[in-house]
């Protein structure tokens, strides 16, 4: 679970260097320093979302990890109090 949250985490501070290509100007008036502009642009946006895409994804593994960690404790204790109702130790 925590190993899935520290990825996401990575995904999001990625987030940050994509917001700035996103923003990126161009260094001149003429037609080809703005159309590099622009396709650096749309390739920042372009990372943006898919970092977006992944943090998402991997906070969401993180949840079921989370979930699963606790039925798998909630099954443990059950099992726990059943053999020391009957009289068994672990």
């Amino acid at each position: 679970m925590h190993e899935w949250n520290d990825l996401a985490n990575e995904f999001r501070d990625d987030q940050q260097s994509a917001q700035l290509m996103a923003q990126v100007q161009a260094p001149g008036l003429e037609y080809a320093s703005e159309g590099n502009a622009e396709q650096i642009r749309s390739s920042g946006l372009a990372l943006l979302a898919t970092l977006d895409e992944r943090e998402r994804y991997c906070r969401s593994m993180a949840k079921k990890f989370e979930a699963a960690l606790g039925r798998y404790a909630a099954t443990e204790d059950a099992n726990y109090a059943e053999i020391k109702q009957t009289g068994g130790t672990l």
